[in-house]
């Protein structure tokens, strides 16, 4: 059974910095491409992030780029993504969501498998 876990969410004050992790079980982690998504009350879900398989291709939101930075260790089954400058904006519910074959995508239908998500929480 495949299951994607998120953690690292919490309420920071503007400015601040945050780490989200992601770790997948029940599936060949570099056989997927991994993405960030947010939610913010009200509004509809938004990419944030993608990474390939490998790690080697990385892709932003206009919203989040030169502030936040997506990683993946192979070895470990794990997502990561670095928040930096963080922003009331950013304020959301983080999901974490895995998709076959690898190839970096802002198309939530091209992810197979998400995770339960974690609260961030910006304060001005």
């Amino acid at each position: 059974q495949v299951q994607v876990v998120e953690s690292g969410g919490g309420l920071v004050q503007a400015g601040g910095s945050l780490r989200l992790s992601c770790t997948a079980s029940g599936l060949t982690f570099d056989d997927y491409a991994m993405g960030w998504f947010r939610q913010a009350p009200g509004k509809e879900r938004e990419v944030v992030s993608c990474i390939n398989w490998s790690g080697t291709s990385t892709s932003y939101a206009d919203s989040v780029n030169g502030r936040f930075t997506i990683s993946r260790d192979n070895a470990k089954n794990t997502l990561y993504l670095q928040m930096n400058s963080l922003k009331p904006e950013d304020t959301a519910m983080y999901y974490c969501a895995a998709g076959y074959g690898g190839s970096c995508s802002y198309a939530d239908y091209e992810y197979n498998y998400w995770g339960q998500g974690t609260q961030v929480t910006v304060s001005s």
